[in-house]
């Protein structure tokens, strides 16, 4: 699908596992798609293994492996020949900056340089499932405490800010089919969405898809892999494009490339896909 003229096109999604989801089909739903930034969650592969998959010739590359092998892991892929080449990154920052998450494979950052001076910052985030009562869920609680501190020191140090990735809440009862029965479970827990009114409240980012779509089901995201979810469409909506006031309004289309069927997915997630006038 090609792109209008001077349309950023960027995309995300949760590969569960980049060797799997290539496997599967994933290359060609990458070759068609015509994406100038492609941001990864959950690659679960080693740096060489990841720079073989994504064609180096093609895919300019900043990766964060996790150090707990074979779990989490986050990458953002700029096409090389995107805007001529100026679209590569000037800067890299490999984690979200706190000790406790150095080496989690769970955030990373890059800065663009736009055409009209002013700078692009786009993270791919992997925010922790969680499990009520373990450690798991106190992991969760902090990383979207670190989070709290770094979106509005990224928005008051950057033009533009694209925070995007499988940020494990669903936000809103739009966001899951089934919310009355996930209320007490992680990923809808009141705690958890008190902390995505922070981020579109007083920090002042948009949810991007939310806004264009409007006030309606979904569109979700992730589908279990187990019983029918995919087939009846019982979804969640927990992967995002979260974007600083200015860049929103730029937002032309978002669409989630649900796959046809349950046999051609190439992940439990489908990857969402923003084009922005820029």
């Amino acid at each position: 699908m090609s792109r209008p003229e001077n349309v950023l096109r960027v995309a995300t999604v949760n590969v569960n596992g980049l060797r799997a989801a290539y496997k599967r089909g994933m290359a060609d739903w990458l070759t068609g798609r015509d994406v100038d930034i492609l941001c990864l969650q959950e690659v679960r592969a080693p740096d060489r293994v990841v720079r073989d998959l994504l064609d180096e010739q093609v895919w300019d590359l900043h990766h964060a492996e996790a150090a707990d092998k074979g779990r989490a892991g986050v990458a953002v892929a700029t096409r090389r020949d995107a805007r001529g080449g100026s679209l590569l990154p000037a800067q890299r920052r490999g984690s979200i900056g706190h000790e406790h998450f150095e080496t989690s494979g769970r955030w990373v950052e890059t800065d663009h340089a736009l055409a009209d001076g002013t700078t692009l910052t786009v993270v791919s985030a992997y925010v922790h499932s969680g499990e009520v009562g373990t450690p798991r869920q106190d992991d969760k609680y902090r990383f979207l405490d670190v989070m709290t501190e770094r979106l509005p020191e990224l928005a008051r140090t950057r033009e533009h800010v694209l925070v995007v990735g499988d940020l494990n809440v669903g936000h809103t009862e739009l966001d899951i089919k089934n919310w009355k029965g996930n209320v007490k479970n992680a990923g809808f827990l009141p705690e958890e969405r008190a902390y995505f009114d922070r981020f579109f409240g007083e920090h002042g980012y948009k949810d991007v898809a939310r806004e264009l779509a409007g006030p309606v089901p979904g569109p979700y995201t992730w589908w279990s892999y187990r019983g029918k979810a995919f087939d009846t469409d019982a979804g969640w909506r927990i992967d995002y494009h979260m974007a600083t006031p200015g860049l929103a309004a730029r937002a032309l289309t978002a669409v989630v490339d649900r796959a046809p069927s349950y046999d051609t997915r190439f992940s439990d997630h489908a990857p969402v896909v923003v084009d922005y006038q820029l």
